[in-house]
């Protein structure tokens, strides 16, 4: 059995106060969430603080992004072993943002993964094609691409400690959602995939998120597909209750 999970990204939003604000807020609605972990993802600098106020909850923290560099003359970045400093048990790399707007290639995104795994943390790796790939059928083709470049060098072991999330790039943000069959045949895809790059079996335990305009009121049936095994949610994430009707999506 794979356990679900029901990852936040905040991106560039929330102050300190609002970020430890809304975790406060968050445990009690989700403290009876069982057989699913739930991970929420601040801005760098509310991490520390928001790892406290998580303390004792069954919340965990990730942060978006990190640096390959353990230390050095590498000014604005941030190094896996200073996430794990921070609190934080998992990162996103790889989200389609970063490749969007700040040159993120398969090549880096293979060197966060591994330094993310050295450093104790859980790497969420994204994949995922946009508008103009889907409408050309090219979406195995470049999350094959994708998936091949980012996990080069991988072993079994380093993806067990891995999550893959699929997050189709024209469905982030814009209110648009793959049909819950056009999201399991991606996910398929991908198992299937993996199971090439890897084993069988390695494949079928590792997580395979959706993540693109996840809400509360179409989780459930994301979630009923076989090979969805939870969600990466942006904009939903942003407030308590709407990120805990996602949360706890089995009850």
């Amino acid at each position: 059995m794979r356990t679900p999970v029901i990852a936040g990204n905040w991106k560039l939003f929330k102050t300190i106060a609002e970020a430890t604000g809304m975790v406060n807020e968050l445990k009690p609605l989700v403290a009876n969430a069982s057989g699913v972990e739930i991970v929420v993802a601040p801005v760098f600098t509310a991490l520390s603080r928001v790892s406290e106020a998580l303390s004792g909850s069954n919340v965990r923290l990730a942060a978006q992004d990190c640096y390959w560099e353990e230390e050095g003359a590498y000014t604005g970045e941030v190094a896996p072993k200073l996430l794990a400093d921070a609190g934080c048990s998992h990162v996103i790399i790889g989200h389609s943002e970063r490749r969007q707007y700040f040159g993120e290639t398969d090549a880096t995104v293979n060197k966060k993964g591994k330094a993310a795994l050295a450093a104790g943390l859980t790497a969420i790796v994204c994949v995922g094609e946009t508008l103009a790939e889907r409408e050309a059928d090219k979406t195995f083709s470049v999350i094959e691409t994708q998936l091949k470049g980012g996990l080069t060098g991988f072993s079994s072991d380093m993806l067990a400690h891995s999550i893959i999330a699929y997050e189709p790039v024209w469905a982030i943000g814009t209110g648009k959602t793959a049909s819950d069959q056009q999201a399991q045949d991606v996910h398929v895809f991908i198992r299937s995939l993996l199971a090439q790059m890897f084993d069988q079996a390695t494949a079928n335990a590792i997580r395979i998120l959706y993540g693109g305009s996840v809400k509360p009121d179409n989780v459930k049936g994301l979630m009923s597909q076989p090979d969805i095994d939870g969600a990466l949610v942006g904009g939903a994430s942003l407030k308590a209750d709407s990120f805990a009707a996602i949360a706890n999506f089995a009850a």
